[in-house]
């Protein structure tokens, strides 16, 4: 007997689906399909798929529609409000917001499942980047450590208020972790305040290689920004703080003795605040720039302490105006230091990825 049954365009299962894929979509109708195709031809029997449109202008809905997945519409709210739409009508105990304008890789849905468990929280796994036509552009990123943990990804969290994580595509949460969002309506991103409290209520899944693809285009809302303003700087601050003060009331109504350390304490705060005061013509103090270097996150590499150090401190004695001027194109240029880097080792490296990734043929 088959797992599920086709009726009126959607799917009715015999047995409870393992994972739910969720897909927001505003006015991407250039690549919804491509979304939802690359979940629908993996016909996954324990994957359930629905796509919630955000209010989109275009001609979205339409090709939503077509595609006969079950969907639903609402007025535009917001990325947080169209995946707790669709957290509302899935019943499956893990969740995969994936963007309109991503997809899935073929076999991934198989590959996730059964890397899962009950003791997980949050699955990632790496992306490849693709263009608007959906030719890979760079290698996959980020750069994971395959393995399964919670401890250190706590302290990450505890000391510098955030991880090593990929985009909203390249994340499984369990379903009680994606509750937290209820409370996030000061954000306008998923991949908030459930991935800093992934952690605290379970393990971390981590795969060193890719799963589905970001597709790098005009319209994306992430990304190297060169120019950041001062408006754009004081809003991921304040976002920061609120995510980080979210996080501290949900570990403190579950009686978690887990503390972290307040948001101004943070390594990212500090480096907003940085950028802030440069822009601003305040300056920064030596000591404001030590302050922010002893507080590198563990997982920065030698290289990328030594180069972020430098800038660091480089925009202490520097004119502010070159200082500004300095900052806005250092971080563009270390990304691709770094992933060319990373590029060529992979190349001469020996393949020892396999046998550690949790999704391995032998990991069952």
């Amino acid at each position: 007997m088959n797992d599920e049954t086709a009726r009126d365009g959607r799917m009715t299962y015999e047995r409870s689906p393992s994972l739910a894929v969720i897909i927001n979509c505003f006015n991407y109708e250039k690549y919804i399909k491509c979304a939802i195709d690359s979940v629908l031809s993996q016909n996954n029997k324990s994957c359930e798929i629905v796509v919630v449109d955000d209010g989109s202008t275009d001609n979205s809905w339409s090709i939503i529609q077509s595609s006969g997945v079950r969907a639903f519409r609402k007025d535009n709210g917001g990325q947080v409000s169209a995946c707790l739409m669709g957290l509302d009508n899935t019943t499956a105990p893990f969740v995969l917001f994936l963007d309109a304008d991503d997809k899935l890789l073929p076999n991934s849905l198989e590959k996730i499942m059964d890397a899962l468990d009950g003791s997980v929280s949050k699955l990632q796994f790496q992306l490849m980047r693709i263009n608007e036509k959906g030719s890979v552009i760079a290698p996959a990123f980020p750069a994971l450590q395959a393995g399964r943990d919670r401890d250190k990804f706590k302290r990450f969290v505890s000391e510098a208020g955030t991880y090593i994580s990929p985009p909203t595509s390249g994340n499984v949460f369990r379903r009680d972790v994606c509750e937290f969002l209820r409370g996030a309506s000061y954000d306008t991103a998923v991949d908030g305040v459930i991935l800093l409290a992934a952690p605290f209520f379970g393990d971390i899944v981590s795969v060193r290689h890719p799963l589905g693809c970001y597709r790098i285009h005009g319209k994306n809302k992430s990304g190297v920004r060169n120019n950041p303003s001062i408006a754009l700087l004081e809003k991921h601050k304040r976002r920061f703080k609120d995510r980080v003060s979210h996080l501290k009331a949900i570990l403190q109504q579950r009686n978690l003795a887990d503390a972290i350390n307040p948001p101004e304490q943070m390594y990212f705060y500090s480096i907003y605040q940085i950028n802030q005061d440069i822009i601003t013509g305040r300056g920064i103090k030596l000591r404001q720039a030590l302050n922010a270097v002893i507080r590198f996150p563990s997982w920065y590499s030698p290289p990328r302490k030594a180069a972020t150090a430098l800038a660091i401190v480089l925009a202490v004695v520097l004119p502010n105006a070159v200082s500004v001027q300095f900052l806005n194109s250092w971080r563009f240029v270390l990304v691709r230091l770094v992933t060319s880097f990373t590029h060529i080792r992979a190349l001469w490296a020996p393949e020892r990825s396999a046998a550690r990734s949790p999704l391995s043929r032998n990991s069952r």
